[in-house]
């Protein structure tokens, strides 16, 4: 059936001059028994005066059978000549009236909720999932104003600022909210969407809003997130108490009410593993915290132990080694619920309400270590499959974490003996580039001698590496881990590869490393490491992490702060890229690297720590030993529960009168020009004494990059602690000696520049490739670089 408009005219005296065929159907009475007649005679009710000063609304009429007929109105103003109101044209619909047409079935039959509002914020239409929501009917929704039908609150007054703002903008918005609703019994998380009705002349004159029940994918985002900050904030002292610790904290209040981790006594001292019983288990309380300040709840003290039956959830998690989920009403669950109250009778009025609990077991490596516990009574849901799966993946990272830390233990003094022999016991003097201190401290606790390491590494060109890492864990196998990723790192550093790169690589062999465990069990093996390269001709610094802390910069005349850089991800990882930082060094500046023992620790803020630091490399010293005291003293802890690593180094320069550059063209012809070009600078330096060597290598690399190489061709000479002389073109394809036979005509200039070098190599750089050679400088002082 065609639906008919209901439209009435009224002039400025009240009187009804128009009348519709539509209003004759929605009324029952005929134009000639209306026009002429006072609007007012139709009302059933009296107008309400927020309907008249909005103009729209509900308004309730006397049908012409004599019953009453609600309907929504809305009046729209004509206007004279003279701009004023001469009379109203009213349109109106039944305000509950089914919409017959397809669009309108769709509407009221949406699973979401939705609804249309006036620009008075007044509810206009609602489908069925809205009054559900709202538990109201349409009919007594329509023409009310949105704050009349909620309860005063925070969402309550973002839904309805959102609404004016699509009115006032005339634009669509979309946000989210978490938050209940009248009929609902819990908080749900809403997607919203607001958008503009405009009639046909472009005037906005109604708000639309759909809002999509997120609630499982909210909830299912907040389990992914507390997985990724897992991997944060659980481990980070390697400590077995800390750990447990840093669990209950991740769990408490988002996923549980109240949290305990119990822990079998072996895994706190050095014996060999035990089997796990098969009746009742006695565990130790390590750790438990809870929403409600002070845990009221726990029936079992810090360090106590308890004996689980074996019928209970913590006792079957660890036997069937999963987790064991149980419900109120369940009888294990009231057992253990009666056991809480007998134990602890104190807290009875705190465990009112507890309606789920979840125990999930603590196993690394195969082996059992003891169970989480969480309980919900403030929470309103129950834990479901998706809790049991999450539960499962959090307890098995928390779980590798504890483990660990119970092998430091036992491996300590072992570990001390073999990282003293791995670490280097001095820094290399053949290099210029920077002025370098350096400080290690082994911990003190329990917990044993970790994986950390720095090293100073000469690369060619004058440039010089700076590498501080850190392998998870303590003991042997972190100390031998930490002396294989150091000679990793010397290798790769001897190819050249920018920072990214390298990380790339060592990467790689962590990753290696962690599949050659022994038997069927995987070894599980972590690292961080920082990569930075400083070259004192550009005087650029480029530098990479593999989830290691920023290093701190210190300016001449500045205040000391962590340079910005992407962290990366650990070694280890895999499949995930590094990002290198590059940025250019005054003289005289200085970079902290360190490991995070010196900043982290359980009893400090890592912030705070981190500002400490920064404040003591700014303060005056005498030299960079007396700086590397100074920053430890400010910063560390009296007792370090980690190793600790720092390795200060100040920028030098050289300057333009140590390097020499020039541009080659690729002319064979031209070879003799830069050889005499570079004899002239090495009489300019006072080394003709080295010309000779140095012509030959200039005219060997020089035909080399013509001959085989891409341009452009460049051709630097350096002094430095060495005489340096590199030859770069656009080529990747790196040289290689080889055997000349007795009727070559060449195939001896590389094997030649070795034999007359000190040593020699090539690095590849962003544009192609550098072939270089270093010759001893003569006995004498050391050239003096630029400050």
């Amino acid at each position: 059936m065609e639906r008919v408009a209901a439209a009435a005219v009224i002039d400025a005296l009240g009187r009804v001059t128009g009348w519709s065929e539509g209003a004759r159907v929605l009324t029952g009475r005929p134009a000639q028994e209306v026009v002429g007649r006072p609007a007012a005679d139709l009302l059933a009710e009296e107008v309400p005066a927020r309907t008249l000063a909005a103009r729209s609304g509900t308004v309730t009429l006397r049908h012409a059978d004599g019953r009453p007929l609600e309907i929504a109105l809305t009046a729209c103003p004509v206007l004279g000549p003279d701009g004023g109101t001469t009379g109203y044209v009213l349109t109106a619909d039944p305000p509950w009236q089914a919409d017959p047409t397809l669009a309108g079935q769709a509407f009221q039959q949406a699973s979401m909720s939705m609804s249309v509002f006036d620009v008075g914020q007044r509810y206009l239409r609602s489908n069925a999932a809205a009054c559900h929501v709202m538990g109201i009917p349409e009919e007594a929704l329509l023409g009310r104003f949105f704050p009349d039908t909620v309860e005063e609150a925070p969402h309550s007054e973002g839904f309805l600022r959102h609404l004016r703002q699509v009115v006032e903008t005339g634009r669509a918005l979309r946000y989210e909210s978490f938050t209940g609703a009248p009929a609902l019994n819990r908080d749900h998380a809403w997607s919203i969407e607001m958008w503009p009705l405009r009639d046909p002349g472009g005037e906005l004159t109604a708000v639309a809003l759909a809002a999509f029940d997120s609630t499982e994918q909210y909830l299912a985002r907040l389990r992914l997130a507390l997985l990724n900050e897992a991997a944060t904030s659980i481990g980070t002292t390697l400590d077995v108490v800390r750990t447990a610790e840093e669990l209950v904290e991740l769990l408490v209040p988002r996923y549980a009410d109240f949290a305990s981790v119990d822990l079998l006594d072996w895994v706190l001292g050095s014996e060999e593993l035990p089997i796990v019983p098969e009746g009742d288990i006695v565990l130790r309380r390590v750790a438990h915290g809870s929403a409600t300040e002070g845990t009221p709840e726990a029936a079992v003290r810090l360090g106590e132990t308890e004996v689980h039956l074996a019928a209970s959830p913590p006792a079957r998690a660890l036997r069937e080694r999963r987790a064991v989920v149980s419900q109120a009403g369940e009888p294990e669950f009231r057992r253990w619920v009666d056991e809480r109250n007998a134990r602890a009778p104190e807290g009875r009025a705190h465990r009112q309400g507890v309606h789920s609990m979840i125990a999930v077991p603590l196993q690394a490596r195969g082996t059992l270590l003891g169970v989480v516990v969480g309980v919900r009574m403030h929470h309103p849901d129950d834990y479901v499959t998706d809790d049991t799966l999450f539960a499962e993946e959090l307890a098995s990272r928390a779980a590798v974490c504890i483990d660990n830390a119970r092998r430091f233990a036992r491996e300590r003094s072992t570990a001390l003996a073999l990282q003293h022999s791995l670490l280097p016991s001095g820094l290399p003097r053949g290099q210029a580039a920077v002025e370098v201190a350096h400080r290690y401290l082994p911990c003190g606790s329990v917990a044993g001698i970790g994986g950390d390491w720095f090293d100073v590494i000469p690369l060619s060109g004058s440039r010089v590496a700076l590498v501080v890492g850190d392998v998870v864990g303590h003991g042997i196998r972190s100390s031998a881990t930490m002396g294989r990723l150091r000679t990793a790192v010397r290798t790769l550093a001897d190819v050249d590869l920018p920072p990214d790169e390298l990380l790339t690589h060592l990467d790689d062999l962590v990753t290696h490393l962690a599949a050659d465990g022994p038997g069927e069990e995987v070894a599980e093996l972590g690292a961080t490491c920082l990569y930075a390269v400083y070259d004192p001709v550009s005087r650029r610094l480029a530098l990479a992490a593999a989830g290691h802390p920023a290093p701190a910069l210190v300016l001449p005349g500045c205040a000391a702060e962590l340079i910005p850089m992407t962290a990366g991800p650990p070694l280890g990882v895999g499949g995930l890229p590094f990002e290198a930082t590059e940025l250019e060094l005054p003289e005289g500046a200085v970079v902290a690297l360190y490991t995070d023992g010196l900043i982290e620790d359980r009893d400090r803020d890592v912030d705070r720590a981190t500002e400490e630091m920064c404040r003591a490399l700014c303060a005056p010293a005498d030299s960079l030993e007396s700086l590397s005291d100074n920053v430890l003293k400010a910063v560390m802890p009296e007792q370090p529960s980690d190793d600790v690593a720092l390795l200060l180094a100040r920028a030098r320069t050289l300057g333009a009168d140590r390097v020499a550059t020039w541009d080659v063209p690729p002319d064979p012809a031209q070879v003799a020009h830069f050889r005499q070009a570079a004899t002239e600078r090495l009489t300019a330096w006072g080394l003709d004494e080295a010309a000779f060597v140095t012509e030959l290598v200039v005219s060997e690399l020089v035909t080399n990059a013509i001959r085989y190489g891409v341009p452009p061709i460049r051709l630097r000479l350096i002094r430095d602690r060495a005489l340096i002389c590199e030859v770069s073109d656009g080529s990747s394809t790196s040289p290689h000696l080889r055997r000349a036979h007795a009727y070559d005509e060449g195939g001896r200039g590389l094997l030649l520049v070795a034999q007359l070098t000190q040593r020699w190599g090539s690095r590849q750089t962003g544009s192609g490739k550098t072939i270089w050679a270093e010759q001893p400088l003569p006995e004498g002082p050391l050239p003096i670089m630029e400050r």
